[in-house]
């Protein structure tokens, strides 16, 4: 127990210790968010749509997958870091893209963008954030990553696209699983409008919650500055569809060869659940498929992307990316296991950031690390490769 304790006070500072003692797990920062955060704007993060069966089916089935612990195996000193798409990041978590991030916490793409430079891991910037991507390009240092809700318009297209190299992002995510708004009852529920509008009933909630009024005081209310250079300011839609439905479309597989061909940089397509799918992408030159139920955010019969994730990955050559649901450390093993190179997560940075400011993500990224290698000394493993080799894995245990 000693030693245990030495290794722990040699990696941490005072200030990292008492991080650790108060906020041990994701599931402390996000309770800690919802004490710190107006409810319409924990209601927007934290809902999904319908009944949120495929929010609880995403936990219920990277829960079924479970390893043999090894024994006897000696001392491992685990390496958690991973190659992927022509990078070396620290951790295979990167985070993903969350719309109106800035609803959350004032700022929240330039301090997440910033958390994640210095984490050494990709930030991925939202088309319908309340930042642009030149606000964020002194912050992402060839890691931040652009995900493109399509544009109708060719001319705004080409724009963004411009925009977007431009400011330094080199990676392109362009999301498919958003054909039309989803429903987020619980989001409705809440009176949030987008953009919002603070009626008598919300400035209830935003009283409640001095530290997040005081800092939007100050910043303002979030609006979506990159839609709005195109659409300009729209009100009184639904709390779901935005002005950014106003300028897109839904894609089709001419659409995606258009993006392949005018896209100087690496092309991934976010939000595939299908082999059939995989395969056409993969012949169509995209460089990285992202398997992805929109963390069960848009329609409420998905599987879950881990159930999905061996069956595309015989499939295909391509680097896979999942999300949707993870939680931990632990979590990340299991995808890696099945196949996957990289896992993102969206709620979970915004739940730190929320509960933390901007100590909070970085808090997050050494919570999954220190998880990552704690679980890999259990399965006796140095090495992130050997994870699909090396394990045993049972599905739907008995």
């Amino acid at each position: 127990m000693q030693v245990a304790l030495d290794i722990f006070r040699e990696a941490y500072d005072g200030s990292q210790m008492e991080l650790h003692a108060e906020y041990p797990a994701l599931s402390d920062l996000r309770a800690h968010a919802q004490k710190r955060i107006p409810k319409f704007v924990w209601e927007y993060l934290d809902s999904a749509t319908g009944e949120e069966r495929t929010k609880a089916r995403n936990r219920k089935k990277l829960d079924e997958l479970l390893f043999e612990p090894s024994i006897l195996h000696g001392e491992v000193k685990p390496d958690v870091s991973v190659a992927m798409l022509g990078q070396t990041y620290d951790i295979p978590v990167g985070i993903a893209p969350v719309g109106m991030s800035g609803l959350i916490w004032p700022g929240a793409e330039a301090q997440l963008a910033k958390a994640a430079s210095a984490s050494n891991i990709p930030y991925t910037l939202s088309t319908v954030a309340t930042q642009t991507p030149e606000d964020l390009s002194p912050y992402i240092e060839g890691k931040g990553w652009f995900q493109l809700y399509p544009p109708r318009d060719e001319g705004i297209r080409k724009d963004l696209l411009a925009r977007a190299k431009s400011a330094g992002f080199a990676t392109l995510v362009l999301t498919v699983d958003v054909p039309t708004a989803s429903r987020r009852e619980r989001q409705s529920r809440s009176g949030l409008t987008t953009p919002p509008k603070l009626t008598p009933r919300l400035l209830a909630q935003v009283a409640m919650r001095p530290a997040w009024a005081l800092a939007t005081a100050k910043s303002g209310m979030p609006r979506m500055k990159l839609i709005d250079d195109y659409a300009g300011q729209v009100t009184g839609m639904s709390s779901t569809a935005h002005a950014g439905y106003l300028l897109r479309t839904s894609p089709d597989w001419e659409y995606v060869q258009w993006l392949r061909d005018h896209w100087e940089g690496t092309f991934v397509v976010k939000g595939v659940l299908r082999s059939e799918d995989a395969k056409c992408l993969e012949e169509l030159g995209v460089d990285a498929l992202w398997l992805s139920n929109h963390a069960g955010r848009q329609f409420d019969a998905a599987p879950a992307p881990i159930e999905v994730l061996p069956r595309i990955r015989a499939d295909t050559e391509l680097p896979l990316i999942v999300d949707s649901g993870f939680e931990t450390g632990l979590d990340v093993l299991r995808a890696l296991s099945l196949g996957a190179d990289f896992v993102m997560m969206g709620r979970g940075f915004h739940y730190a950031l929320a509960a933390l400011g901007a100590q909070g993500p970085a808090h997050l990224v050494d919570i999954l690390k220190q998880d990552l290698i704690a679980n890999m000394g259990q399965l006796g493993l140095a090495d992130l490769k050997d994870l699909p080799a090396k394990l045993r894995r049972f599905e739907n245990p008995t």
